[in-house]
């Protein structure tokens, strides 16, 4: 299993979002590297979805519920999507600046390359955000 965290724009389609729906296709991303890590998601990898914009925090957790696939709304094989569910909202939201003053996340990808909307999450950095998110130090 592998573990990703998903960037959004609240205002365009939030956790919460997901939440109602249950499940979505996980599309928009462009990102030529953001492209190659969708087109290694497995079924059952895990992701932590990552409000952008004026929230920057962590505030739910998915599961990735199909394989890669083109993307059906576009004509281009290049640009692949992923299907996911709600598994549950955070107890406790994890902010970006939490995410900075932890020493723990160096080299984290997050950090590193900022801009990037689908960021693979090795496992000690998992462990330690799901210790943030269940509220525990």
């Amino acid at each position: 299993m592998a573990y990703w965290l998903l960037k959004t724009e609240p205002e365009n389609y939030s956790y919460f979002d997901l939440e109602r729906d249950g499940s979505t296709i996980w599309d928009g991303v462009n990102n030529a590297l953001a492209l190659k890590h969708i087109r290694t998601m497995l079924l059952g990898d895990l992701a932590l979805i990552y409000h952008t914009g004026k929230e920057r925090q962590v505030t739910g957790l998915a599961e990735i519920i199909s394989q890669p696939y083109p993307d059906p709304a576009l004509n281009d094989s290049k640009r692949v999507v992923v299907d996911l569910r709600a598994v549950q909202k955070v107890r406790q939201p994890v902010t970006l600046a939490q995410i900075k003053q932890d020493e723990k996340f160096t080299d984290f990808d997050l950090l590193r390359l900022p801009r990037l909307s689908v960021v693979p999450v090795a496992q000690v950095f998992w462990q330690r955000l799901i210790e943030l998110t269940n509220g525990t130090n």
